[in-house]
């Protein structure tokens, strides 16, 4: 891979871009919107170098996307760059839609987004009318380590914010899952791919101490210093491993299927500091269909470009029942209506019949990777006066 690009490899490896006023940073920069289009999801699985690979797919020189996508990054248009992990084999989660109080819901926002390292996405959802499960306003991912119990700990938080009930929806199956969110502004209503999506199950999996600290080290989100070629040698040794130890760990914890993507994040939910948005609206998406037929439900729902997540979850009575579930971003919102007409039109063609559908509208939100190291959890019980014993899955019971 890197003889494309020649004998400015040695020089550029160890280069640090330092940006200046005069390298644009927002998003819908012609040359950032080409490198954009590779580096938030089609960076598929652990890359030796990751950075020559969006380079090589860009069509770009290597010292340009090094440039930009530092630039990006110190100016925030960029949140994180990091190895993003298929969470749902490494820890227990699930998708919680939270009842909290009106007078409470900003203090559970703001301590779950703030001082609980499991909790991921903190969302505040808001339906177009009354409908079930509409007075579940706050939902979160959280996840915890194996052994766990993600029941306790939805417990713990719901004493701390004073919710009044919860609704833990764990993924079955996962039929779409990456951002792309400047990929995806062109993308017509009803755009899909030729076949169904295939579900990834949802499989635990056990790793040893090297494991660990060779993920710990992958998953670690870039500082602008670290935009460079050869980004995994300082984490090889980080993890106390050597470099070829480090690509044959990462290689195969990919072929288990517990490596996700290399990914630039781009900040979606607030403006950048030239206050140009990326999207507007956050739509999630609920079908309810017939039991014995979510697989192919899902593959049909999850097939549609415009979806950045598709899972398979039982959302229980509360929800009438509803089953599919996916996340479409935009920045008109009648468009992401569209959208929706599309999916439920071929839902329709394909024969699956849906006895009912939602959408519920991202409001205020704050995105970040769940922890999911077990020591770590460890500590963070501790610090909240919780004793990690009760916490595990059999005390839970």
């Amino acid at each position: 891979m890197l003889s494309t690009f020649g004998s400015q490899v040695k020089f550029i490896s160890r280069m640090k871009a330092a940006p200046n006023d005069t390298i644009p940073v927002e998003h819908n920069d012609s040359i950032n919107a080409q490198i954009l289009a590779i580096s938030e999801d089609q960076i598929a699985g652990f890359v030796r170098e990751p950075f020559a690979e969006i380079a090589r797919r860009a069509g770009l020189p290597m010292e340009l996307v090094l440039e930009r996508i530092t630039a990006m990054l110190r100016a925030g248009t960029i949140r994180r760059v990091r190895q993003t992990l298929l969470a749902t084999n490494l820890a227990e989660g699930a998708l919680v839609a939270w009842k909290v109080p009106p007078e409470k819901i900003d203090a559970a926002f703001d301590w779950m987004s703030q001082r609980d390292p499991f909790s991921g996405h903190v969302v505040l959802r808001s339906t177009d009318a009354v409908t079930p499960g509409s007075d579940y306003k706050l939902w979160t991912t959280v996840k915890v380590p194996q052994g766990f119990s993600l029941q306790r700990h939805s417990e713990i938080l719901t004493g701390i914010v004073g919710a009044e009930h919860f609704r833990l929806m764990p993924a079955k199956g996962i039929f779409s899952l990456g951002v792309g969110h400047v990929r995806r502004k062109t993308i017509p209503p009803g755009a899909k791919a030729d076949r169904p999506a295939k579900m990834i199950a949802v499989q635990p999996a056990r790793l040893t101490e090297k494991e660990w600290r060779v993920l710990t080290a992958l998953k670690r989100e870039f500082t602008p210093e670290e935009i460079h070629l050869s980004p995994w040698d300082r984490r090889a040794e980080e993890a106390k491993v050597t470099l070829a130890e480090f690509f044959a760990i990462a290689e195969a914890l990919m072929t288990r299927k517990i490596i996700g993507r290399f990914s630039t994040f781009l900040e979606h939910v607030k403006p950048s500091v030239g206050g140009v948005r990326v999207t507007r609206f956050n739509a999630l998406f609920h079908w309810a269909v017939p039991p014995g037929r979510e697989i192919e439900s899902g593959g049909e729902v999850g097939r549609h470009e415009i979806l950045t997540h598709c899972y398979w979850r039982e959302a229980g009575a509360e929800f009438r029942n509803v089953n599919i579930m996916a996340v479409a971003h935009g920045t008109d919102k009648p468009l992401l209506l569209e959208h929706k007409v599309a999916i439920d039109r071929h839902l329709l063609e394909s024969g699956i019949p849906v006895s009912y559908t939602n959408v519920f509208w991202g409001g205020r939100s704050e995105i970040k990777p769940s922890e999911i190291s077990p020591q770590i959890y460890r500590e963070w019980l501790i610090s909240i006066g919780v004793e990690p014993e009760s916490a595990w899955v059999d005390a839970a019971n």
